[in-house]
């Protein structure tokens, strides 16, 4: 049996569409387009430009028509968490969609919890504390009295707004209706009880259905434009790091997941959620997983800090690719400086350099002055923060044994390498289409052509190469943390 999928995963920075080829138990991959995304500013407010992205989506179509033919099993999308659009009575969306790096949330989670206290707000979601959720994307809009939430029919959540323009449904799929603040994973269902409180209007949320849930056929006029058959359009692990975490070639119960790109996401896979006051202190979220499971992570501010120093030098002048700038941190002296990866200064500044460079002056430091000292100390600190994460893991639910890193980040070698001599255990690397494949293969099971995640995870085993990255140079990361701890 020969199955064929496409995948579109749309994260922060790009967009691509991955073909999928599933024969005797083995997964081929083919990019078959590629595109950027990034917000655009108007007037202040940063966007989204969703219309663009569909259209992109349409173009890679065809693209896949005018190389393999119409046949074509299933089509997912995954994209990355928390920003939505609302559409109106008639089916239209209604405003682009906001970037979760707006400004309007600043200041609103102190807001939320003049009505809905923190713990009441964490008891019934299970989810970490960050000002982009959904939660407060929204309730910045009842304060601002936005006309758009007195219009709104229904809010859709990225990737179900593209499934609703590939197939006309309205769903919200699991793992990225968990991501929002919004859901309560104890009733299963949204968290209507917090919303009302808010003046949040409850009649716009959609139903909800689990991954792997084949949601229709590509409608007939986007088919007929394309040029592809009826496909089914599956629901796969909508959420991109649900569907990366699905992809992670593991086995056993004693390893953690990091799914590194843009963001940094480190947790366990994990049957129930854990909320409980433990992880309310340590600000674990609990986002929905495949096949009934939960992901119980954090979100650490990941690569991003690298993008936006290679943004800014780029700006001035002084382009460098990101393996010339893993070449300049591998010369820098190490342990010069850290920073908290995930303190408020680097969510959008102006110039990521002299935000860390500000950080380490007002932290005591002898701050990095050369690029190579500046990209050696945010990945440091990112290496340094993941230990802190699995430390807080391991009081939870005992020791981890192995990490298994997949995503973009697996290409700096470096950071693996830092990251394995931080946190003193094995890394496994690979692969590094955690996402698009992850996607695919929840698409197969959904469609019959895998029994399970487990036979998945097989298959990925047999398909990819991966890379083990082995603790080095103990004692000297050992006092680097010891360092890192009284900053962080």
């Amino acid at each position: 049996m020969r199955e064929k999928f496409l995948a579109f995963d749309l994260g922060a920075s790009s967009g691509r569409a991955v073909l999928g080829i599933l024969e005797n138990d083995r997964l081929v991959l083919e990019e078959i387009h590629r595109f950027t995304n990034g917000p655009v500013a108007v007037l202040g407010t940063l966007y989204w430009d969703v219309l663009r992205l569909f259209d992109e989506m349409r173009q890679a179509m065809s693209l896949y028509v005018h190389k393999h033919g119409r046949e074509l099993s299933g089509i997912g999308v995954d994209t990355w968490g928390v920003d939505f659009g609302l559409l109106g009575e008639d089916g239209a969306l209604l405003s682009n969609p906001v970037h979760y790096r707006d400004k309007r949330t600043d200041g609103i989670m102190e807001e939320v919890f003049k009505i809905v206290p923190r713990q009441e707000v964490y008891h019934q979601t299970g989810i970490q504390f960050m000002q982009l959720n959904t939660l407060y994307q929204l309730f910045s809009m009842v304060l601002n009295k936005s006309p758009l939430l007195k219009v709104a029919d229904t809010l859709l959540m990225m990737p179900d707004l593209f499934n609703y323009f590939l197939t006309g449904v309205k769903r919200a799929e699991f793992t990225e209706a968990t991501t929002s603040q919004c859901y309560n994973p104890r009733l299963g269902n949204w968290a209507t009880s917090i919303l009302e409180k808010l003046g949040i209007p409850t009649e716009i949320m959609p139903e909800i259905v689990p991954p792997a849930t084949v949601l229709s056929k590509l409608s007939p006029h986007i088919a007929e434009e394309v040029g592809l058959g009826r496909v089914n359009v599956v629901a796969p692990a909508c959420h991109d790091t649900g569907s990366a975490v699905a992809a992670v070639p593991a086995e056993g119960d004693d390893w953690a997941y990091l799914s590194s790109g843009t963001w940094s996401l480190i947790g366990i896979e994990v049957q129930e959620p854990i909320i409980d006051e433990q992880s309310l202190q340590f600000n674990f979220t609990n986002e929905g997983g495949v096949g009934g499971t939960y992901r119980f992570l954090r979100n650490v501010a990941g690569l991003w800090l690298v993008q936006e120093c290679r943004r800014v030098w780029e700006k001035a002048g002084q382009s460098l690719s990101y393996q010339q700038l893993v070449n300049l941190a591998e010369e820098a002296k190490p342990f010069i400086a850290f920073v908290d990866p995930d303190h408020s200064s680097f969510l959008n500044p102006p110039d990521m350099p002299v935000a860390i460079v500000e950080f380490c002056e007002q932290t005591g430091q002898s701050p990095p002055e050369t690029k190579g000292e500046i990209i050696r100390c945010a990945l440091e600190s990112l290496a340094l923060k993941y230990r802190a994460v699995l430390e807080m893991i391991s009081q939870i639910r005992g020791p981890i044994k192995k990490l298994h890193i997949v995503g973009g980040g697996t290409q700096n070698t470096l950071l693996c390498q830092f990251t394995a001599n931080a946190t003193n255990v094995p890394v496994i690397a690979g692969p590094v289409e955690a996402t698009a494949i992850g996607n695919i293969m929840v698409q197969a099971i959904a469609l019959g052509c895998l029994p399970s995640i487990a036979e998945g995870r097989k298959m990925i085993r047999q398909s990819f190469d991966l890379v083990e990255y082995h603790p080095q140079e103990q004692d000297a990361w050992d006092e680097a943390y010891r360092r890192f701890v009284k900053i962080y």
